[in-house]
């Protein structure tokens, strides 16, 4: 299961019999998930330009699910003593598969987001299963080849790009914070060791976007260790590097901007 995907460099650990589980009950649920993962790709203008936050890419990722059948869903879980409702809990989930039977599986997406979110994702799925909500739950990461790659990523950007100053940046759609200008000027002009400026903005950008207090396999796997979300059937899925491609150019900035642009729009109409 899922052997095309591992065959491209994602990470897939399977927990608490969820292969099995997936194997007998999910079999075409499962097919879907790997074919929408085997076609994601993210240009890395989209990891630029978004300063970090999610990438199109992860986007049209979500957008794929939907499409087959895997929407975003809420669960209400009520307590009712001799017909009085005593209590009631919300759980939204970003992707449910419901069989005909009723059976379900529940997925995640934490391309970038603070790395307290799994434990709201793993324990809202503990609750739910144990409510006989659903059967399995998924999650959907940086893989290790992604998180640790990323700044070799950031850096063939620039060179690639040719980039040389915060001014070249802007024409990809990257604006810097205050801070990070700073931090970037002073290390580039430093009487002591001045590192040159394609160095320094691929630090500064890595250390600030995709930081270790992130979502990303280290500390997912850390929690699965210490038992959150347990007895949960979980799959765990790591994005590879190899997600990230670098021959859109302008076309993907294109993109990024027409979906900033609708955003406002739907701001503003609203």
């Amino acid at each position: 299961m899922f052997e095309a995907l591992q065959e491209r460099g994602f990470q897939v650990e399977f927990h608490s019999h969820a292969r099995a589980i997936l194997a007998a009950d999910f079999p075409g649920a499962a097919e879907e998930l790997e074919q929408a993962l085997l076609e994601a790709t993210i240009p890395i203008e989209e990891i630029i330009a978004g300063g970090g936050g999610e990438a199109k890419g992860t986007q049209r990722l979500r957008n794929a699910l939907t499409a087959l059948k895997w929407p975003k869903t809420e669960f209400v879980v009520e307590r009712v003593v001799n017909g009085v409702r005593r209590e009631s809990q919300s759980h939204i989930v970003d992707h449910v598969r419901q069989l005909e039977s009723g059976e379900r599986v529940a997925l995640e997406i934490e391309w970038n987001n603070k790395d307290p979110f799994f434990d709201r994702d793993l324990e809202n799925f503990k609750r739910l299963h144990a409510d006989g909500a659903i059967s399995v739950g998924v999650v959907v990461t940086r893989g290790r080849s992604l998180h640790e790659g990323m700044r070799g990523l950031v850096r063939r950007f620039l060179e690639d790009r040719q980039i040389q100053s915060f001014g070249d940046m802007a024409r990809w759609g990257y604006e810097p914070t205050s801070r990070q200008r700073r931090n970037v000027v002073e290390r580039v002009g430093r009487p002591l060791n001045p590192i040159p400026f394609r160095d320094a903005f691929t630090n500064q950008f890595v250390a600030d976007k995709f930081g270790e207090a992130t979502t990303h396999w280290r500390k997912l796997e850390d929690r699965i260790q210490r038992g959150v979300g347990n007895p949960c059937p979980m799959v765990l899925i790591g994005l590879p590097d190899t997600i990230v491609t670098f021959h859109e150019g302008l076309a993907a900035l294109a993109e990024v901007e027409a979906a900033e642009d609708d955003a406002d729009t739907e701001v503003i109409g609203g």
